[in-house]
């Protein structure tokens, strides 16, 4: 399957320090850019235990993103799932090559390893 960030109907948003976040807004939307597009040092994220975008913050050359910018990106992966008008929301945090595809699952579920959980508020940068 060859797909391209353009091709796909995607929520781009981006984060102080230039970092590019990504979220998609359909099953297959989110399947694609979670197996397809994600690049094994990407970020991936997801609310924990409700429906939401799956959502993935472009690495960086030689770059670690700090702790700001990966709570910024779970506050987008929060804002665009069900928990949106929540307070503080668990988020699921992963690189994206712990991110695999179950045998037989539905279109966007996926399995992780190696989480890290943030609590977060729900929020996208234009909200500033």
């Amino acid at each position: 399957m060859t797909v391209d960030e353009d091709s796909l109907n995607l929520h781009r948003y981006e984060l102080p320090g230039g970092w590019t976040v990504l979220a998609g807004k359909t099953a297959e939307g989110n399947e694609c850019l979670s197996l397809v597009l994600a690049r094994p040092k990407d970020w991936w994220f997801h609310v924990r235990g409700m429906p939401g975008s799956h959502v993935i913050l472009r690495a960086r050359q030689g770059e670690e993103p700090d702790r700001a910018t990966l709570k910024g990106a779970a506050a987008i992966a929060a804002y665009h799932s069900k928990a949106r008008g929540g307070g503080i929301v668990a988020v699921s945090g992963t690189l994206a090559q712990f991110v695999t595809k179950a045998h037989r699952a539905p279109k966007g579920t996926v399995n992780i390893r190696k989480e890290t959980v943030f609590k977060v508020r729900p929020k996208v940068p234009e909200d500033d």
